[in-house]
């Protein structure tokens, strides 16, 4: 299928638990829990076209120190599909990590919530439901945006100089319903391009276009048509909780730009993390750095969070923007 070998920290560890869980609406949710039981609760959600096996990196550098929940978005991974395109929505994404805290998140304790693209968005989605803000002590959003998706992407190259055709080719892009096909030399360089920084190796690359090839064709479709119509703001002048956020300099699809109007939007912004030379997936390019990040924030709102870590290497800062030492 491809002749390129995938390191060990890329595949997806085998979960403590596995559990099923019904959104408000039926649909069945595939949830994982990794590491320690009764230790404090972090709650990993994925991005579009992406998976649980897109944390493992991340799950293998958290689980020795906490109990990790990590669950397919809707139409993703062992989730199930919906069965039409109403079911596809910001709301529907809220309700499905309600769904999940309720059932991971026992009443009375709370848990970190970070979420990569989608899954950031699926938080900011959530700010202000009492049942999320009540099983929540912080948040981590990593590569994400609240909106204006279409019109910040930087795919296409700088050559393409008129705003109206580049949101026109970048939408066609988002909304496309080519079948991606087989990984192939290819398909790996285009997913690279578009998606990774250009110093990422071969392994994580592979990783990459492993997991969002796996992702159905009209899941990716329908999903692509709501984040082509995305806002999240209101939810995200609502989300309460402390909040870090987490971008790539070279991330072009959902650039800097958003990340610092998210910050500028939180009520409790805890610091903005730069990560030079790093695309979109910054959880598989560097998990070290958005790992420690996390226990960061677990570290500082969980009340018996573990105080020391090997890998907490940002286990302080300000609320100001740092970059990451490459």
């Amino acid at each position: 299928m491809n002749g390129v070998q995938l390191p060990e920290e890329y595949e997806p560890p085998v979960s403590a638990e596995e559990l099923s869980v019904r959104s408000a609406d039926g649909i069945r949710l595939h949830v994982e829990v990794h590491g320690q039981p009764g230790a404090p609760t972090v709650v990993l959600a994925h991005g579009w076209t992406c998976s649980t096996a897109f944390w493992a990196p991340v799950i293998r550098r958290l689980s020795d120190r906490y109990r990790v929940v990590a669950y397919d978005q809707r139409g993703h991974g062992h989730s199930e599909i919906p069965p039409s395109r109403a079911r596809y929505s910001t709301r529907a994404l809220a309700e499905d990590l309600s769904a999940v805290l309720a059932r991971t998140v026992p009443a009375g304790e709370r848990a970190v919530l970070a979420g990569h693209s989608m899954g950031g968005m699926t938080i900011m989605a959530a700010g202000g439901r009492p049942e999320v803000a009540e099983r929540t002590a912080a948040a981590v959003l990593i590569s994400t945006g609240p909106g204006d998706l279409v019109a910040e992407l930087t795919v296409l190259p700088p050559a393409v100089r008129s705003r109206g055709l580049r949101r026109f080719l970048h939408r066609q892009l988002l909304r496309s319903r080519m079948p991606l096909g087989p990984v192939s030399p290819a398909s790996r360089a285009a997913l690279k391009y578009a998606t990774m920084g250009p110093g990422s190796p071969a392994g994580q690359v592979e990783a990459t276009a492993r997991i969002v090839h796996a992702c159905p064709t009209a899941v990716r479709a329908n999903w692509a048509a709501v984040l082509d119509r995305l806002n999240v703001h209101a939810g995200l002048a609502r989300l309460a909780v402390p909040t870090a956020v987490v971008v790539g300099t070279d991330d072009r699809l959902t650039p800097p730009v958003h990340a610092h109007r998210i910050v500028a939007e939180l009520q409790d912004p805890q610091g903005l993390l730069l990560l030079p030379g790093v695309g979109h997936m910054s959880p598989l390019e560097r998990p070290e750095e958005v790992a420690a990040e996390i226990h960061r924030m677990a570290t500082a709102y969980l009340a018996t969070a573990p105080a020391g870590a090997a890998s907490a290497g940002a286990a302080s800062a300000s609320v100001d923007e740092r970059t990451a030492v490459a």
